[in-house]
């Protein structure tokens, strides 16, 4: 309605910040060229953040981009759930409804969320993924928006922000990776103390290297000097210049207060006090515009027409002329749609709102409560219930309070927006005791709690369940410390009410937490649930702390009580009619009926879950099917079955927005491609950190899969870096098997490859000791047969037998490990082995594990060429037969990429003097080349630095030892050393290690 009116204190020139503006510009150059940016802009309050962006908004929409902006809302102290990100995606839909409706089809539901325009917010479980699930669509529905035009996102004030719009930005930058996306956030820093939730935000943000920040400066005196020029249209005196700069110090708002009010003749009373500096101008209004300021400040950040008509209780004439007053006075400014108001200047909204008396403030939030409720059309929908809680709140009145914060909390719950959920539960928290007892009386669970199994229809709200409710909250938000205090402090009240069902459901959580913290396994915790629901009727608490204790066992204790309590849980879940417990406590089951040797029941009951799941819509148990089935099938070596499952899981996951359930199921289909020897696609298939696996437990997992992969690529600082990511990740309270097992395994790898065998001989003592526990055979396996070179002596060599032979070989993949195992030992041992290894090819021949069988066939040649027949027709077959071994081995490993490997293959060919297909090319030049060497006398080198005698370099090579001798001889004149030592150290300093001390002991040297 007045949004023509002249705003003449702001300068129509706009001055300095062309560095600023070049990085801008050059990210929306980047962001045309399909590369993402990210830039967040900070300085202190007024100092022409707002103005930056506004510039930059006109010259990116002036070259075709779509401009969305949005602004954190705040009122009072509270923030509305992704108010900034609802605002620009609702501008995004006015500039693009094709292009955004064909980026959120399929999930309107979700997305409806953020943006409820685009239907009814979905009906789908809450749970932990739940918060990242509507963030993973968030980003991809920017991604899909942003493919064939630039897009500006912008987003102001973050100072304000809401826990879940703060959450959502860091998911955005640390994810965005296609997209002709430009995101800009700004901020007040001079706002963020030391304690504020912005902070550590920006410290992680700081981090990422797509992310740019850009600090706002003050203005020069010469850039003060063309501002006031542009806002009084012409030169101004020099003096007059100076004396502003001097008190606004170069903050451009407080240069345009200044300037405006020098003009208006009132600069001689001012004083230096900033609030004073703030507040001239509403004292110079007539009183109804003042009355007006103080109403809209108190209303929030914007306010609507129609609630402040409501709540100022004018005539429209009236209404009209007291806005007029403060817009003409540039104080007010009409929103871009015309149906609201707000302050210029934020600054200027504060100080009106600090000058109010409590008394008057309460009032004001009253007027504003009671017009909501009166009518709650006057505000958008998705903001309406929050806003009554806030006014409600600021009221100070504990009877309305409380049901509006708990109507806020259902509210946030809805958006996925658990932070929030969580800091409204608490505010009802605070006013329980305040609030009359007829008002709670009124209150029932079913309204505002989901967490704890509802009670009976007629039963009322208590204590507990805002108790109960937050706990699961701060669990959904990772405020697990928030959480953990509420199951603490709801445990000492429950410790004398007889309510064992209530308390068994909180021990539930509290180990949950406990786990999810790394305080520990949550055993104890779970004890105590057990206990308390023991004899108890079955239901729903009853059958929850089943599978979890059946859970706990099947990680960390499977067998015969991990059994019998999954199979309880499930008769429970189904007694009471629990179905998705029920369904979880049958995973649980199935992959104990695997690890026991049980497989085909196994995997059949895995397989019916994840179908009943799809088919009931039921899709965290089906994406947790699709985890563990595919699982199961690669621990029995079927991995192209598990490959065609984790494929469609992929899909599915993709589908719903589940990014640390991605994050697994590439893990698993990484895995998969690693035995099946894809390699490559397994490399792509392993998950950027950043992008998914926010999940400590994912990020482990990928990570050792990538410190297996570079291990054998021989890429050992990439496998160091991995594998201490793996430890970070997993610490000492994720000691289970399917975490430490393999971290021990590719640690032991890397020290024997990298020639540190008693670390490595340490390691396997120490996985030895804390033993193996059921069900854990298909790592148990790889572990031993990796850690055999790593057992330098007998008693060692004894307890990896001793190991191997409690383990079940019940697949077939695991009978090929334990062949594989004999002959290992057997070739430790001195022993050639020659039956035992080709019993190992045959068996790896049927198994589809490429690298498996280059390995084995490997040996099996080193065995023919050591230990074959003294006949010599035979011993020429046994020739004949290890080169083809050694020239199909190498093939694999070039293929694969294993260098370490090829060069096994081809040190073991070149020292019997057959003909294989040379190494792979080495990345970087040889270190010796410049000596000399030739590729033999660089093997007797290698030997001579190792210790070895001339006559067992002739073993070791198959030659003679007077050709060893003449090769020693040669090796010392082209390095100009007088003696064996000199000639080591020189082999040392070059980067040329003995080959065989690398792999262990002598007669241990290849690579396993």
């Amino acid at each position: 309605m007045l949004a023509s009116v002249d705003t003449r204190s702001v300068s129509p020139v706009f001055v300095g910040r062309a560095d600023e503006l070049g990085a801008l510009d050059d990210a929306l150059a980047r962001a045309g060229a399909g590369e993402p940016q990210a830039l967040l802009i900070g300085g202190e309050a007024g100092v022409g953040k707002t103005r930056l962006v506004e510039e930059f908004a006109s010259a990116a929409s002036a070259r075709g981009a779509a401009v969305a902006l949005g602004g954190c809302v705040e009122i009072g102290a509270d923030g509305l759930p992704f108010a900034p990100f609802s605002t620009a995606l609702r501008a995004l839909r006015r500039a693009l409804p094709a292009e955004l409706a064909a980026a959120a089809a399929g999930q309107e539901g979700e997305l409806a969320r953020l943006l409820p325009e685009l239907g009814e917010p979905g009906t789908g479980r809450h749970d932990e993924e739940g918060m990242a699930r509507l963030f993973e669509l968030t980003a991809r529905l920017l991604e899909r928006v942003a493919a064939d035009r630039t897009v500006v996102l912008a987003l102001e004030d973050l100072h304000w922000a809401d826990a879940s719009t703060r959450h959502l930005l860091s998911y955005l930058l640390r994810t965005l990776r296609t997209g002709r996306l430009v995101v800009l956030a700004t901020y007040r820093a001079d706002d963020i103390h030391r304690r504020h939730p912005l902070r550590p935000l920006l410290a992680e943000l700081d981090r990422l290297r797509t992310v740019r920040r850009l600090e706002l400066a003050r203005l020069t005196r010469e850039e003060v000097g063309r501002q006031i020029a542009g806002i009084l249209a012409q030169e101004p005196d020099p003096a007059q210049v100076d004396a502003i700069f001097r008190r606004s110090d170069g903050n451009a708002f407080f240069v345009e207060e200044l300037a405006v009010a020098g003009n208006q003749g009132c600069c001689a009373g001012l004083t230096d006090s900033l609030r004073d500096l703030l507040l001239v101008r509403v004292e110079a209004l007539p009183e109804a515009g003042q009355q007006m300021a103080r109403i809209v400040a108190e209303g929030g950040s914007t306010v609507e027409y129609r609630l402040l008509a409501a709540v100022a209780g004018l005539a429209e004439d009236d209404l009209i002329a007291a806005l007029r007053a403060a817009v003409n006075a540039n104080l007010l400014l009409a929103t871009p749609d015309g149906d609201g108001y707000r302050f210029r200047h934020s600054l200027v909204r504060e100080a009106v709102s600090d000058d109010l008396l409590p008394g008057e403030r309460s009032r004001l939030n009253r007027r504003y409560a009671e017009a909501l409720e009166a009518d709650p059309t006057l505000v958008p929908a998705d903001e309406r219930v929050m806003r009554l809680a806030g006014y409600w709140c600021h009221a100070h009145d504990p009877a309305k309070a409380l049901p509006a914060a708990l109507d806020a909390s259902v509210a946030a719950r809805s958006r996925r927006a658990y932070s929030e959920q969580l800091h409204f539960l608490e505010r009802a928290m605070e006013l329980w005791e305040s609030a009359p007892d007829e008002v709670r009386a009124r209150l029932r669970p079913a309204d505002y709690t989901e967490a704890y199994p509802a009670p009976r229809p007629e039963a009322s709200l208590r204590y507990l369940d805002l108790m109960a409710e937050a706990a699961v909250a701060g669990r959904y938000c990772g405020e697990r410390e928030r959480a953990l205090k509420i199951t603490k402090r709801a445990l000492r009240l429950l410790a004398d009410d007889d309510d064992p069902l209530r308390s068994a459901w909180f021990w539930v959580q509290r180990s949950r937490l406990v786990r999810a913290l790394g305080r520990g396994s949550g055993r104890e915790e779970l004890a105590e649930a057990q206990e308390l629901v023991r004899g108890l009727p079955p239901g729903e608490v009853h059958a929850e702390v089943l599978t979890h204790a059946a859970n706990w066992f099947m990680v960390h204790a499977p067998g015969p009580g991990a059994f019998e309590a999954a199979e309880r849980a499930v008769a429970y879940a189904r007694m009471v009619g629990a179905r998705d417990t029920e369904l979880d406590a049958r995973q649980i089951l199935g992959v104990l009926m695997v690890a026991s040797g049980d497989t085909e029941a196994g995997l059949a009951e895995l397989a019916e879950v994840k179908d009943r799941a799809l088919a009931e819509d039921i899709p965290m148990v089906a994406v947790n099917a699709y985890v563990n089935l595919p699982s199961e099938l690669e621990a029995v070596g079927r991995s192209r079955e598990a490959m065609a499952v984790l494929e469609r899981g992929v899909a599915f996951a993709g589908r719903h927005g589940l990014p640390d359930s991605q994050a697994w199921i590439w893990g698993n289909l990484a895995e998969s491609l690693l035995s099946v020897g894809r390699w490559d696609d397994a490399a792509r298939a392993f998950v950027d950190p950043g992008r998914m696996g926010l999940a400590v437990g994912a990020k482990g997992v990928h990570a050792i899969l990538r410190a297996e992969l570079a291990i054998a690529r021989g890429d050992f600082a990439e496998a160091h870096e991995q594998l201490a990511v793996a430890r970070d990740c997993f610490g000492s309270h994720h000691h289970t098997a399917q975490h430490h097992l393999p971290l021990a395994r590719h640690s032991i790898a890397l020290a024997i490859a990298e020639g540190r065998p008693e670390e490595a001989a340490d390691l396997l003592e120490r996985a030895l000791d804390a033993g193996f526990q059921p069900g854990a055979q298909r790592y148990v396996w790889p572990l031993l047969i990796t850690a055999i070179p790593a057992a330098t002596t007998g008693d060692l060599l004894a307890r990896i037998r001793a190991a191997s032979r409690r383990l079940p070989t019940g697949a077939a993949v695991w009978q090929a490990h334990a062949l594989w195992l004999r002959a290992e030992l057997l070739r430790a041992e001195g022993h050639p082995a020659l039956e035992e290894w080709t019993e190992t090819v045959t068996a790896f021949e049927h198994l589809e594990r490429p690298y498996d069988l280059a390995r084995t066939r490997h040996r099996l040649a080193e065995a023919l060429l050591t230990g074959g027949t003294d006949d010599d027709g035979d011993r020429e077959n046994d020739r004949d037969r290890a080169a083809e071994l050694l020239r199909l081995a190498h093939a694999v490993a070039t293929h694969l990429g294993a260098r370490p490997f090829a060069d096994a293959v081809d040190l073991l060919a070149r020292r019997a003097r057959l003909a294989v297909v040379p190494a792979l090319p080495q990345c970087s030049a040889d270190p010796v080349e410049a000596l000399g060497l030739t590729s033999r006398e660089r093997d007797v080198l290698r030997l001579v630095a190792a210790g070895r005698t001339n006559r067992q370099i002739a073993e070791r090579l198959f030659i003679s030892p007077k050709t060893a001798s003449v090769h020693v001889s040669n090796i010392l004149a082209k390095l100009g050393v007088s003696g064996r030592g000199e000639a080591a150290a020189v082999a040392h300093r070059v980067g040329l290690s003995p080959t065989e001390e690398q792999a262990g002991a002598e007669g241990r040297g290849a690579l396993t």
